[in-house]
């Protein structure tokens, strides 16, 4: 992506970015919504949005949350990977339509006053849904707004609805990629309640390539562990995840490989912007874990260091207290029957070896130059609208147990982070 230093030249360099391929239309609309469940009667605003293909496809995928408390859109979700054709996504923020008492049956009568509006037929469609747990869609006020969404849509650039599936999202996210003669899009949303544990949060993947259904569903879930399975920002894992693929199949497709080579590649970009983005984040952690046993173990161990709330709120603070570090590797090794034995484990902290032959290797000197390392790659967890940099805390970690590599992102824990979930429905 270009260059950026405000939110003026983030937006431009975004809507390049997010250009639409071909054989697809995005539209976008508000409603205002009193909740029932609310204590006070101030009224919420929500978005609305929706992805339609100009033609029915039968190349779709989809991989969706682990969680065994899941959201009526993701059971629809399985459901419809059932279907021979899909035409489009309809999709709000705000709440998330989770063991709401009527869950399925709204999101059913909102497919269906979607097809009133736009005369697609509901079962051709993936509801989706992201926001507060618990309460209830307000169905009369989003099924009043549905035909605005359908008289919006539009071929410019995928930007507005990035915009629509915020929730404490700080700025909107998409990243591309050609492929062959054709592009494939990626637009995601996700700021907290963050470990996938299948692919992310919401991610829509939108290509004009004629990839065919049975390679989209062999390649994305690989590629969703790839990258969205390796970031983290508070190790909770989502009711609502899901990664949804579509293809208009109006371009010829050139390899598979070449195929996954470009979406893994699209999808590794947009899981960092997604940590970059994470609730109250000051810090993106790059937690590198070499010379394990098993990949399985190396992903453990990062996300064990990047998890650890010790190690989050000390690289918030600049203060290079490595000690949490290795309690983190310990503990989780411990736990897992790891035989990880110190005399063979090195830890580096942007390239400065801290840990080496079974003893920590600090001074005054290092000390200084390791918080200084810190502050420079920072970032204000309270300016919004744009990511102000791409540095990282590069963590790395040398097991000295066999061949096994993986690389985890993580965020820190800072105040704002608390402030956000503490405040999130008031």
């Amino acid at each position: 992506m270009d260059s950026y230093w405000d939110e003026l030249s983030y937006d431009k360099a975004l809507r390049k970015e997010a250009a639409l391929p071909r054989g697809f239309r995005v539209g976008t609309t508000t409603l205002e919504f009193t909740p029932a469940e609310r204590p006070t009667r101030e009224p919420y605003r929500m978005d609305l949005g929706c992805i339609l293909l100009d033609e029915p496809t039968p190349a779709f995928a989809g991989v969706f949350t682990r969680n065994a408390v899941t959201g009526a859109p993701v059971r629809i979700g399985r459901r419809r990977l059932s279907e021979p054709v899909v035409r489009g996504i309809l999709v709000n923020n705000k709440i998330s339509n989770v063991c709401a008492e009527h869950g399925e049956h709204d999101a059913e009568e909102l497919l269906a006053r979607f097809f009133e509006a736009g005369g697609i037929p509901p079962e051709q469609v993936f509801p989706v849904s992201t926001g507060i747990i618990g309460w209830a869609l307000p169905v009369p006020e989003m099924a009043a707004a549905t035909p605005r969404l359908v008289e919006g849509l539009h071929r410019e650039d995928a930007v507005d609805l990035a915009r629509a599936i915020m929730t404490t999202d700080g700025f909107p996210k998409a990243r591309s990629a050609l492929c062959g003669e054709g592009r494939i899009l990626a637009v995601a949303k996700g700021a907290g309640m963050i470990e996938p544990n299948m692919a992310t949060m919401l991610v829509f993947i939108l290509t004009d390539v004629a990839v065919s259904r049975e390679v989209l569903r062999r390649v994305l879930p690989t590629v969703c562990d790839e990258t969205f399975n390796r970031i983290t920002i508070d190790g909770d894992q989502s009711t609502s995840d899901m990664a949804l693929a579509i293809s208009s199949g109006q371009v010829e497709a050139p390899s598979e490989e070449e195929v996954a080579d470009e979406l893994r590649g699209v999808c590794a970009l947009l899981a960092e912007d997604i940590v970059r983005n994470g609730e109250g984040t000051s810090h993106v952690i790059e937690c590198t874990v070499d010379e394990a046993r098993t990949t399985a173990e190396a992903v453990g161990i990062g996300k064990a260091v990047v998890n650890s709330p010790l190690v989050k709120t000390a690289i918030y603070g600049n203060d290079p207290n490595v000690g949490r570090i290795v309690m983190a590797i310990g503990d989780y090794a411990g736990q897992a029957g790891i035989p990880l034995d110190t005399a063979h484990l090195t830890i580096e902290v942007g390239e400065v070896p801290v840990f080496v032959g079974g003893a920590f290797r600090l001074d005054r000197e290092k000390e200084i130059r390791l918080s200084s390392y810190l502050q420079t790659t920072a970032m204000n967890p309270r300016l919004h609208g744009y990511p102000q940099h791409d540095r990282k805390v590069s963590l790395r970690i040398r097991c000295g147990l066999g061949s096994a590599h993986a690389a985890v992102l993580g965020s820190d824990l800072s105040h704002e982070y608390v402030h956000e979930n503490a405040d999130y429905r008031s």
